[in-house]
């Protein structure tokens, strides 16, 4: 909005006084990514098609920390997180999800399933690190002890019965042997025939977004129109062959929020509050943008 310059008579002594009123530019919309590769169709020129919106990129922990703590104003934040606070909304039906397979969220485990008794966590997970606690509760009855894995050490770094990894780096294939391997996205689909949603866009209830909530959507649109585009991009900064970034954008991961990705949310915040990893009564609220499936 602009408010043009006027002019006011001083009456106390006759002079004109000139007030210049400038520009009222509105502080910018502070956006949270995931850094990981699996954001970026999420966010191909976002900065360009959502008017005022300064983008940050952070681990999936890190963002629901900022979103918290008020210093991003909307985020991708990992999906437990709206489940951990009646303050938040969902607006967008951008989001990253999998319908099988996922590549990037992977349990390895050095003893039988089983017999896990220590369960190293990536500290960059918060969705995984409570789906993998969920599934080694309800499949094993197995409650491990729990305990960090720094994001700068690698899987060798830990004595853990098993070690969850996310991201970029749970691609590549350790050099050290397992005995067993999880794929939490396959074995959530074997586990419940549904998908499942690793993040979402979120805001707090009284954050407003103007049209970015439309941005989101048409960045993703214009992002999966350039998977071979964003995979040649990214995987030589990561380490991988280029078939294998295409592969996992296009095979592995899903960007759109429906009703049967609704449906396995519901179900991820029922089997959490059974095992005591989220609390009751908190809503899965959906802006105008969507409907709750």
């Amino acid at each position: 909005m602009k408010i043009a310059g006027y002019n006011k008579l001083d009456n106390a002594t006759g002079n004109e006084s000139q007030t210049i009123m400038s520009d009222l530019v509105p502080p910018p919309i502070r956006v949270g990514a995931v850094s990981y590769l699996n954001s970026k169709p999420l966010i191909e020129d976002l900065e360009g098609l959502a008017e005022n919106a300064e983008l940050m990129l952070d681990y999936p922990s890190l963002l629901a920390d900022d979103l918290a703590a008020g210093r991003i104003d909307v985020g991708l934040v990992p999906s437990i997180e709206v489940f951990r606070s009646s303050n938040y909304e969902v607006i967008s039906n951008a989001c990253v999800a999998t319908q099988g397979p996922v590549l990037s969220v992977k349990m390895y485990s050095r003893v039988p399933l089983g017999k896990i008794r220590r369960l190293a966590l990536d500290m960059g997970s918060r969705t995984s690190a409570t789906l993998v606690r969920i599934m080694l509760a309800e499949q094993y009855g197995v409650i491990p002890e729990v305990e960090p894995l720094p994001i700068e050490q690698t899987i060798e770094a830990t004595t853990a019965d098993a070690i969850l990894l996310i991201g970029d780096r749970a691609i590549h294939t350790p050099s050290t042997k397992f005995v067993s391997t999880w794929d939490l996205g396959e074995e959530w689909l074997r586990w419940t025939g549904l998908p499942f949603v690793f993040a979402m866009w979120a805001v707090r209830r009284d954050q407003e977004t103007g049209s970015l909530e439309t941005s989101l959507c048409q960045s993703r649109d214009k992002g999966v129109t350039l998977l071979d585009e964003i995979a040649c991009r990214e995987a030589p900064k990561l380490g991988i062959d280029v078939s294998v970034a295409q592969s996992y954008l296009k095979n592995n991961l899903s960007f759109y929020l429906g009703p049967a990705e609704c449906c396995g949310l519901r179900l991820f915040q029922e089997l959490a509050i059974k095992t005591g990893l989220a609390p009751e009564g908190v809503p899965l609220v959906f802006r105008n943008c969507i409907s709750a499936g």
